[in-house]
Formats: structure tokens, C-alpha cells, sequence
């Protein structure tokens, strides 16, 4: 069984002078182990008042570096194996502009699309996407999760099962866990402080390189 979760770091519009938007995720087998092993890290080591917290972002301004740091060499430990795609905002194609806004409903699915093929090919008989609940401009969560059953399933083997769904992440570590991994590999393309250790830490878990979409666009909508 594979199971996949993911989580994006940044916006589409921009924001705080970043310019990045980035889609992380990480396959596992079995995750239950690393929900039940993040929930321990948690308990364990951050202070008193975070403890039973439902959710600690990497972005949580009451954690110091020494202990983001430490946390995400634990998250290393957890066999998770990563695969990622980034661009650059700039170059949003126009493609995806409508009425004079941005489709973020579409360019956020396309997105996912992008990650999970990454994937493929596989060979396990159950293919189930997990991501972090989010507002789908212009489109409605079935319509979301059909384009993506379509692009999925012709190359997965027959008989598959492939789930896809969106989950709130104070109810799921394990979408808490790619928020970790997505913000170290935001925060090294930004180059923020930190940013190239936070990456370093992770690198061995990432499977080939960081997919950079949109990257020959000539036109953009910012």
C-alpha cells in the first residue's frame, strides 16, 4: 500500500515578499507509525503549553531554532521519502486566468497532479492521497478529486484502489509532518535564514530533484 500526503508553503498571490509557491509531499507505508512517533516528538519535547496542541505549523513563531532544528532531523529519521515541485509566483501561466482572476481551483490541482506522477509508475495495489483541506476557487471538491482520479488511474496498475482526499490537518500528524518538510524546503529557496540547513537535514529523503513548474512561461499573471 502506498500512502501519500501532501502540503503546499506560500500563496499563489503574493504575500510577504515571497517569492515562491511550493508542494511538498512523502510516501510511507504504514502511517500510523509516523502519525504515533510525530505525536511522541511532540509530547516529549516541545514545551508544556504546545504539548497537547492539535497542530504545530514549522512556521510557529513561539519555537526557537534550536528546537525546529531538532525537529526536523526527527521528522529525517521517520523513512519518509519525499518528492516536491516549486515555481516561481512570476510565472503563473496566463493559462490560467479567467475573467481577468486567477483559477486558483484548477492551477492548485494541476499542481497536485504534477507531485503524485512524480509516483508513477507504481506497483502497489492501494494508491490513497491524503492533502490538507483547502479552498478551491472555482471549483467544487468532486470536480477536484475527479480530474484527478482521471489523470491517475490509466497509469496505475488494474484494479487499483486510489483514494483522494482532502483532510484537516488538526486531526492528521502525518499532514502536520509534510507541513515540516514543505516549510525547510520553502524556507531554503527563499533563502531565509536557516533555509540551507533545514534542506540539508531532509536531503537524503527526497527522491531525485525538486520539480520546477512553469519555468519557460513567457507570459505570466503577475
Amino acid at each position: 500500500m502506498a500512502y501519500i500526503f501532501l502540503d503546499e508553503s506560500g500563496q499563489f498571490n503574493p504575500h510577504n515578499g515571497e517569492k515562491f509557491f511550493v508542494l511538498a509531499s512523502f510516501i510511507i507505508g504504514d502511517p500510523r507509525r509516523t502519525e504515533k512517533k510525530f505525536s511522541s516528538w511532540q509530547k516529549s519535547r516541545f514545551p508544556r503549553k504546545m504539548k497537547n496542541q492539535s497542530e504545530i505549523k514549522f512556521s510557529e513563531t513561539n519555537i526557537d531554532d534550536k528546537l525546529r532544528l531538532r525537529t526536523i532531523k526527527f521528522t529525517s529519521t521517520l523513512d519518509v521519502r519525499i518528492r516536491y515541485s516549486y515555481f516561481l509566483k512570476k510565472n503563473i501561466p496566463m493559462d490560467y486566468i479567467k475573467k481577468g482572476g486567477l483559477q486558483s481551483g484548477l492551477l492548485y490541482t494541476n499542481i497536485i497532479g504534477e507531485v503524485l506522477e512524480m509516483y508513477l509508475p507504481c506497483t502497489d495495489k492501494e494508491f490513497r492521497v491524503f492533502c490538507d483541506q483547502r479552498h478551491l476557487k472555482g471549483m467544487k471538491r468532486s470536480d477536484f478529486k475527479k480530474i484527478l482520479i482521471a489523470r491517475l488511474l490509466p497509469q496505475l496498475p488494474k484494479g487499483t484502489i486510489l483514494q483522494i482526499e482532502m483532510i484537516d490537518s488538526t486531526s492528521n500528524r502525518n499532514i502536520q509532518i509534510v507541513d515540516w518538510i514543505c516549510g525547510s524546503i520553502a524556507g531554503y529557496l527563499e533563502g531565509k535564514r536557516l533555509g540551507r540547513e533545514y534542506y540539508q537535514i531532509i536531503a537524503n529523503n527526497i527522491l531525485g530533484e525538486g520539480k520546477e513548474l512553469f519555468e519557460n512561461g513567457k507570459k505570466s499573471y503577475f
